[in-house]
């Protein structure tokens, strides 16, 4: 059986060692919705609290909501990593590209 939006949200929330208050505030979240999103049956999130969410968690919105069957927690989290990466000034993708190539020697 597939993996429900709620058991991904709080399978996450527990491999990061993230409280329901923790994620909330990283999430921009009451902790009662999040609280609701694990465990009953909510209809689903808007797509603003999603992302929140999938950034909170270092996965994309597509790995939550169990669209793309193909993409595995490992792909989501690279996916938002060069999400973040996309993100950082042109200084901080060359010192990390660096470090990239100092770790894989």
């Amino acid at each position: 059986m597939a993996e429900s939006i709620r058991d991904r949200i709080k399978s996450l929330r527990k491999k990061e060692k993230l409280t329901l208050d923790q994620l909330a505030v990283q999430a921009g979240l009451s902790k009662s919705y999040l609280w609701e999103l694990e465990n009953k049956e909510v209809p689903r999130p808007s797509g603003e609290k999603l992302a929140g969410l999938a950034k909170a968690l270092n996965v994309t919105v597509d790995y939550l909501l169990g669209g793309d069957p193909a993409e595995n927690l490992e792909a989501a989290e690279d996916k938002a990593f060069f999400r973040e990466y996309e993100a950082m000034s042109p200084e901080a993708r060359a010192q990390l590209r660096r470090l990239a190539k100092a770790l894989d020697k």
